[in-house]
């Protein structure tokens, strides 16, 4: 086998990516949010149910359960967003800003390779870092409000330990997918740029000019185009009778997404004069 399918082992990827600060940080902030909101309710008590806060933001003191969706509601919209857009945006421009990345090639890594081994490390990290979130919210949860029955917004009905952890599960497991499309837009930007704030800032504000766009109204059905349209549908997972439509759909566009930027990016890079 020719010796160039054995360089940078997924192994080693994963512990450079590892030792650097920006993941310890990274890591160390979605751990201990869920303590410090844990804090904040009491000191502050329950969100007073005046019509307008969100059921989930009034519930969110019900038990563990409930606080763990609340957590979901609390960070999809853009703390998960910049930790994803951080790790996929991260991983390759900084390689080039530490002038690094052409000593890689010449190890010798095929291109497609060492892209490759960044992508799946990087899509690896941001996984974890999705899932650390919600796991730690649903253990400071337990801890400080107690493990009870997960109460549905707004109808207030109860859901039993096994129901309301298969719903959490699959709200994490969308929520996943749509974050794919922050890192794709993440990564294509990390092969375009020398510049790993660039890059995630890049990736960052695209996002948050999609939710602009996805608030004028007047675009009508365009804005089911828009990859941050469908990123609350998991809400749909708590009520009681399930709808699927809107998550089906979600996936679709987020997938679709996500495969076109990646492609983009292995196509930019294959073509792309490494200069550092």
């Amino acid at each position: 086998l020719p010796i160039s399918r054995w360089t940078l082992p997924l192994a080693v990827e994963v512990v450079r990516q590892f030792r650097r600060r920006r993941t310890l940080i990274a890591f160390g902030i979605l751990l201990v949010l869920p303590w410090i909101l844990v804090g904040a309710f009491e000191l502050n008590g329950s969100a007073a149910a005046d019509g307008q806060t969100p059921g989930l933001v009034v519930d969110a003191t019900v038990g563990g359960l409930n606080f763990a969706g609340f957590a979901f509601f609390a960070s999809t919209g853009f703390l998960l967003v910049v930790a994803v857009a951080l790790f996929c945006g991260d991983t390759v421009a900084t390689e080039a800003s530490w002038a690094s990345l052409r000593y890689l090639l010449a190890a010798p890594v095929p291109r497609a390779r060492l892209l490759r081994q960044k992508l799946i490390v990087a899509l690896g990290y941001s996984s974890v870092a999705v899932i650390s979130l919600p796991a730690m919210a649903l253990l400071a949860g337990t801890v400080a409000f107690g493990w009870h029955p997960l109460k549905l917004p707004a109808s207030g009905v109860q859901l039993s330990t096994g129901a309301a952890l298969g719903r959490l599960a699959i709200v994490l497991g969308y929520v996943l997918i749509t974050e794919l499309v922050v890192a794709g837009l993440a990564f294509v930007l990390s092969v375009c740029t020398d510049s790993p704030l660039g890059a995630v800032g890049g990736a960052v504000g695209l996002v948050i000019v999609s939710n602009i766009l996805d608030a004028v109204t007047a675009l009508g059905s365009w804005r089911q185009l828009l990859p941050t349209h469908w990123q609350f549908s998991w809400l749909n997972m708590l009520q009681p009778q399930i709808s699927w439509t809107s998550m089906i759909e979600g996936t679709a566009v987020s997938i679709s997404y996500a495969i076109v930027l990646i492609a983009l990016a292995f196509r930019r890079f294959r073509n792309k004069d490494i200069l550092s």
